[in-house]
């Protein structure tokens, strides 16, 4: 069975993490770059970018400003534990702001940021032994009336419960451990 969503929002770590030849629907699809170790070329990292832009696909860093500027990215990624308020300022210099959250408190942070969109986590569970409890399709749904804003689901979305991503209420996901694991096999399923 196919997903049918608007967006579809990958977080890689690296640029080895995704093959962009697998993406045929190209404006559909964001990248999120969120590189912890900070070991990549920068050389290769804009050849990347670079070939992300010819594809018409949007490129995001995660929490670095520096970056961002130097592989003139569509926007910033802002994690849940950036509580930094200054973020708001990069609109006013065309950045697009995603945020991440996990609660409510959060979701509240990153409307303060100016975030036009938040990956909102943990739709389902997850195997990590410190991060317990989950939504579910039903508990989304219901938070996800009750609130304005552009709410993106991500958790565990694997295979093997990508069916259920049809019946949530909302009209892009968020995949991230599951596109190293299996890169080909879901980008097929995604339209």
């Amino acid at each position: 069975m196919f997903i049918f969503k608007n967006k579809y929002f990958f977080i890689i770590e690296s640029i080895k993490d995704i093959d962009l030849s697998n993406i045929k629907i190209t404006s559909k699809f964001i990248l999120i770059y969120r590189n912890k170790n900070n070991t990549e070329d920068l050389n290769k990292i804009l050849r990347f970018r670079k070939l992300c832009k010819s594809k018409k696909i949007e490129f995001y860093v995660s929490n670095n400003l520096k970056l961002a500027s130097l592989l003139k990215a569509d926007g910033i990624y802002i994690s849940a534990h950036n509580r930094n308020l200054r973020v708001a300022q990069l609109k006013y210099f065309n950045y697009k702001i995603i945020g991440s959250a996990h609660n409510v408190r959060e979701i509240n942070i990153k409307l303060l940021q100016g975030c036009s969109t938040i990956v909102f986590s943990r739709l389902f569970e997850t195997a990590y032994e410190y991060k317990k409890g989950f939504l579910g399709v039903t508990k989304f749904n219901l938070f996800k009336i009750s609130r304005k804003e552009n709410l993106v689901p991500l958790g565990s979305i694997k295979l093997s419960n990508l069916n259920k991503v049809n019946m949530i209420n909302c009209n892009s996901i968020a995949l991230s451990s599951e596109l190293k694991k299996k890169p080909a096999k879901i980008i097929s399923r995604l339209f």
